[in-house]
């Protein structure tokens, strides 16, 4: 009897795991066949690591006619890896969400809170063996699926020149520097930048 209800006990643990659930929600690349990206519906479930508020990398870019946010979350697998190693695994996904700022709105009289209506969603994944240069970008706003963004937009080398992990601008990440820094993981580029910027 001892036997039986110990097959049964591995049995519906083994059952109840992720990889034996067909509704668990996915933390990997899913693709259509054609290539594109699937949107991971279930992303505001992941582990999120920042928000920015009216962030740009452009001098000379200007948004005075709006304000806005942007939220971001990875894969549970990749941010335990990232945790103990200082750097992503491969399939590792962050998704960027774009919110608007909303100003004056219940009892809110200052300061800004993020709007309900997304504005925009982008997901920067790693997937050695598809991309050629390891990490790909896909812009989805409203849609469920999205081709890859060429890599000839200047998306992929702003991250290759400042990135301070891996091509992920970890600089960003609070809580994710202070490891990168321990395991020594920082990239020269950035290194580079952070020494001219304290002279």
């Amino acid at each position: 009897m001892l036997a039986k209800t110990t097959v049964l006990l591995i049995g519906l643990a083994l059952c109840s795991s992720p990889a034996f659930n067909q509704n668990a929600p996915t933390s990997v690349p899913d693709y259509t066949a054609d290539g594109q990206l699937k949107v991971p519906e279930n992303y505001r479930e992941w582990i999120y690591l920042t928000s920015g508020f009216d962030m740009s990398y452009s001098p000379g870019s200007d948004m005075a006619d709006h304000h806005m946010f942007d939220n971001v979350f990875v894969n549970p697998d990749s941010y335990k890896s990232f945790i103990e190693t200082g750097t992503w695994p491969d399939k590792t996904m962050l998704v960027l969400e774009v919110r608007s700022a909303e100003g004056k709105g219940s009892i809110n009289q200052k300061g800004n809170y993020q709007s309900a209506n997304r504005m925009g969603l982008e997901v920067h994944v790693k997937d050695e063996k598809r991309f050629q240069g390891k990490w790909a970008f896909f812009g989805f706003d409203d849609a469920k699926t999205a081709k890859m963004v060429p890599v000839e937009a200047s998306c992929y080398s702003c991250h290759a020149a400042h990135a301070a992990v891996d091509t992920t601008f970890v600089q960003f990440y609070p809580t994710l520097l202070p490891i990168a820094q321990s395991k020594g993981t920082l990239s020269d580029g950035y290194k580079k930048e952070i020494t001219a910027a304290k002279k």
